[in-house]
């Protein structure tokens, strides 16, 4: 029945943060501008959001501002801009082994509450009070992103970046990435109806190698959201550009006058 233009994509550790940052709304996080809006003239906006580390990871591994690596946290944030975006498609993002790659996950797995590894603030496990409390034990959530698509277009761009597809019985791991994982391949089943008001065709996670350069996975990024926009265009209609590039006028009028 109908789906916006708005594409939501989150990140954790650098390089995730870093390489979203020009997708940011927020000015103190992005003082360049937002470049999200009418994305290369392709009728959607691109919203990212993400946690900051002052002193660094090893000082601050939990982070500030949005996404903090914290399940509750994350719980929170997540129903909250979802709800406020209603995203025709989600990417969630986190830093991943060793190396430069870029690793789709493909599916993610509910665990039991007592089986996630503790994070930085107590609460340090998933409580009962949290939506994902409700879905079964081992519940698996298969990623919608075109993931082959993805993993041939970065790795054709000779970037430095390893793309593939992770398969294994590992899933995400049973940390904060992989909890994220879920909530963005779940986001895109509950609302991949045609009769959805607010249909979302698309969500996964994407592991990112720790040493991957932030120039590269920048570049991947965009590749990512390019495939992720053709995928899209498939099976819904296509925004129109003019409609959505008067509304990104409208909107920068109305900052303007503030």
């Amino acid at each position: 029945m109908g789906q916006t233009n708005k594409i939501m994509i989150t990140g954790y550790w650098p390089p995730t943060n870093e390489m979203i940052r020009p997708f940011s709304q927020n000015i103190a996080q992005n003082p360049s501008g937002w470049q999200g809006g009418n994305w290369e003239g392709r009728g959607y906006d691109i919203h990212s959001y993400f946690p900051e580390f002052p002193g660094g990871v090893d000082v601050n591994p939990r982070g500030t501002g949005d996404f903090q690596v914290d399940y509750q946290r994350a719980s929170s944030d997540f129903w909250r801009l979802v709800d406020e975006l209603k995203p025709v498609a989600i990417i969630t993002f986190s830093r991943g082994s060793f190396g430069s790659n870029w690793e789709l996950e493909s599916r993610a797995r509910k665990l039991p509450l007592s089986q996630w590894s503790p994070d930085y603030l107590a609460p340090t496990r998933p409580t009962s009070d949290l939506p994902i409390a409700n879905e079964p034990n081992n519940f698996i959530r298969n990623s919608s992103l075109p993931m082959a698509n993805i993993r041939d277009a970065v790795n054709a761009a000779n970037l430095g970046v390893s793309a593939f597809i992770d398969t294994s019985n590992s899933f995400g791991g049973n940390f904060v990435s992989e909890f994220t994982s879920y909530h963005s391949a779940w986001y895109a089943n509950l609302h991949a109806s045609p009769d959805d008001p607010f249909r979302c065709v698309a969500g996964g996670h994407i592991h990112v190698g720790i040493h991957t350069p932030v120039a590269s996975a920048i570049t991947s990024t965009q590749i990512t959201l390019r495939e992720l926009i053709t995928h899209v265009n498939t099976i819904v209609p296509a925004p129109s550009t003019a409609a959505v590039g008067l509304g990104a006028l409208a909107i920068a009028s109305l900052r303007r006058r503030r």
